[in-house]
């Protein structure tokens, strides 16, 4: 017979990164910088894309759409953070925390399809040059996209729903700063069995699945560098795939280690450690890992300073 405390709460309490003041103060500016960089950095690299025709191409293309899923991404979360930071009241609506899971859940699988898209299309360019605009066609590119956002938003449906529909009667109150699926597990009167499963399943399929086309890729892209006998030629195409190369290592890496590791080896600390990687981060590192090595990217805004500057 079920417990009658078993109900759902109408808030919950994000307990949130620290409770020491000065460390608040520390956090809030920390994560108030982060977050400017990546809209800054993140709208600054779509604006550049417009503007430049050369850039029109499918890499960009699937760059552009990484950078709205980043500005997305983190305005989902950090700016409720900020909040809770320095608030006394860290209270989040049932319906709110529901909204902020479904599109951290949706946003973030979609980022890891993406990845694992650009990595094709890197595949594509370096290893099949003469069928590349063939291959990666306006069709080819907006159908990977499309595909992409839509089975991860359907994705992220089921997880949210079956999390609240847990009975949450041990505690209220969330260690996390976030609405995340895993520390809410804890909180849970019920077996959550049926939860891990349904989240390993669509994490091994999502990110499990990605990672390794992503890997596949690479594992060819290099075996093909390889065969470039001029050493300048080596050099300029492994630039072009370090950058994503980077972003792929740290949000593959972190994400994994969220949803694909034992319960028994969940620990807050270290929860909020791992996430803070990917929410903020990786979302921040994104548009400067990408601009920074690249130099069309880089020619398109000393050219459009320098004309601001002469008007």
């Amino acid at each position: 017979m079920e417990d009658s405390n078993q109900t759902s709460p109408e808030r919950f309490i994000l307990l949130g990164l620290s409770d020491v003041p000065y460390l608040q103060i520390m956090c809030f500016l920390v994560f108030l910088v982060m977050y400017l960089i990546t809209l800054s950095g993140n709208f600054l690299l779509i604006i550049v894309v417009r503007i430049n025709l050369k850039l029109q191409t499918p890499m960009y293309f699937f760059l552009s759409n990484l950078s709205i899923i980043d500005i997305c991404f983190s305005s989902t979360i950090v700016p409720k953070i900020l909040m809770n930071t320095l608030s006394k009241d860290r209270s989040i609506s049932l319906l709110g925390c529901a909204v902020q899971m479904y599109f951290s859940l949706a946003l973030g699988s979609t980022e890891c399809v993406l990845l694992a898209v650009m990595a094709y299309d890197r595949y594509a360019a370096i290893c099949k040059p003469l069928y590349y605009s063939t291959i990666m066609n306006k069709q080819m590119c907006a159908g990977l996209a499309a595909g992409s956002w839509s089975m991860c938003f359907m994705n992220a449906v089921i997880h949210v729903v079956l999390t609240f529909q847990l009975p949450y009667c041990r505690s209220h109150h969330v260690n996390h700063f976030f609405c995340e699926m895993p520390p809410f597990f804890r909180l849970s009167c019920r077996d959550t069995w049926l939860n891990e499963i349904v989240m390993y399943i669509s994490a091994g399929i999502i990110a499990m699945c990605s990672f390794f086309l992503t890997l596949i890729s690479y594992i060819y892209i290099i075996s093909n560098i390889l065969k470039i006998r001029s050493s300048q030629g080596r050099q300029k195409a492994f630039s072009t795939c370090a950058s994503h190369l980077t972003v792929v290592v740290l949000y593959y890496g972190t994400i994994m280690f969220m949803y694909l590791r034992p319960r028994s080896t969940y620990s807050p600390e270290s929860d909020k450690a791992v996430s803070i990687l990917y929410t903020t981060v990786t979302p921040m590192l994104n548009p400067i890992i990408y601009s920074m090595r690249n130099n069309d990217v880089k020619g398109t805004l000393r050219k459009k300073l320098a004309t601001q500057s002469t008007l």
